[in-house]
């Protein structure tokens, strides 16, 4: 039986509607149209309600499976240096690789609300299948539905990232014990400061970009060059270095010493910073991470995250201590002491 012809999409003009999250022909056009043009790899094309992967050899030689989700609400939907769509990607993958795994694939979920221009999805797709490709982390099944007017904020996305670690390798924010180093990868609060400046239609001297980016290429150096003296990885994106360092005091039961001096930020930054009124210690990172690292091995870290493009600017931070009371302090460019509590409050709502 001849088959009616389906307009294609106008993915310049058009937007989307009710009957694209119906789950019929126009849910089935969209996915064709823009999902699956874009993502396009062997386990998605399979067609089916879940994608059949293969099992990691790492897995069949006693490594270990890493599972991890994340949802993204970032408002703008566009700032400087990314979008919602690469960031989408480029967090689940940071939040697999901060387990020591290799990310191997990633699902996408979309929540669209009635009326989002077809453009602005068409854009911000495109952007996850170049970052998934970039990272040679495919994405192998989907789902989207639509809500009404009102319901949503134009696009949420949630993503999930499954990896594999090698034999042997196992982080946890539970690991840190005093005496171990604190290093940080590169330069803090690019990414709440872009997104904020595109938001407020802030305009600074020099442009702040987002550090969004994937970092499992870093992971792989540092754990390679000092094998099982990383104790923990975590990558500071809500609540930024400071609320990250003190989940891991709290897991750990230790305590910390930071030198204000030593963490790297950018003159923008910081200037953005004191004329916003903002700490850029709980400043949103989308391209850094934190690490523990056993004392005999920080050098070797450090040098090999300094031959890396996203470490060349990597800093010794600081040092783990032995504190019942689990207290972040530190060490202020005026000499001073102040302790680093948890963030609170929401300074910077939406940026992830």
């Amino acid at each position: 039986m001849k088959q009616d012809y389906v307009r294609p999409l106008d993915l310049r003009q058009g937007r989307i509607d009710m009957n694209h999250g119906a789950g019929g022909r126009a849910s089935m056009q969209l996915i064709e149209e823009v999902f699956a043009r874009a993502f396009d790899n062997e386990f998605l094309r399979q067609g089916d309600d879940g994608a059949s992967l293969p099992v990691p050899a790492e897995a069949l030689a006693g490594g270990r499976l890493v599972m991890a989700c994340d949802g993204h609400i970032v408002s703008p939907l566009f700032f400087p240096g990314g979008d919602i769509g690469g960031l989408s990607v480029h967090g689940t993958i940071n939040d697999v690789a901060m387990m020591g795994a290799r990310p191997l694939w990633l699902t996408a979920s979309f929540i669209l609300e009635e009326g989002f221009p077809l453009a602005d999805l068409a854009r911000i797709v495109g952007s996850m299948a170049a970052a998934a490709r970039e990272a040679g982390v495919p994405v192998v099944a989907g789902d989207t539905k639509v809500v009404a007017r009102g319901q949503a904020d134009g696009c949420f996305i949630s993503t999930t990232g499954v990896g594999v670690t090698t034999p042997g390798v196992s982080l946890s924010g539970r690991s840190a014990r005093p005496g171990d180093v604190l290093i940080v990868s590169g330069t803090i609060g690019e990414h709440g400061v872009a997104v904020l400046s595109q938001r407020e239609s802030l305009a600074f001297e020099t442009q702040i970009v987002s550090d969004s980016a994937a970092l499992h290429g870093l992971v792989e150096v540092m754990l390679r060059a000092a094998p099982g003296a990383i104790r923990v990885l975590r990558d500071p994106t809500r609540g930024g270095l400071g609320t990250t360092l003190n989940e891991i005091t709290r897991q750990s039961g230790v305590g910390m010493r930071i030198d204000e001096a030593a963490i790297p930020i950018l003159p923008q930054v910081e200037a953005a910073c004191e004329l916003l009124g903002l700490d850029p210690l709980y400043i949103a990172n989308e391209g850094k991470l934190v690490a523990v690292v056993a004392p005999q091995a920080a050098e070797a870290v450090l040098a090999a995250m300094h031959n890396h493009p996203l470490g060349v600017r990597a800093a010794r931070i600081g040092e783990v201590l032995a504190d019942d009371h689990r207290f972040v302090r530190m060490m202020t460019s005026f000499g001073g002491e102040r302790i680093v509590d948890w963030l609170s409050g929401e300074p910077l709502p939406r940026i992830c």
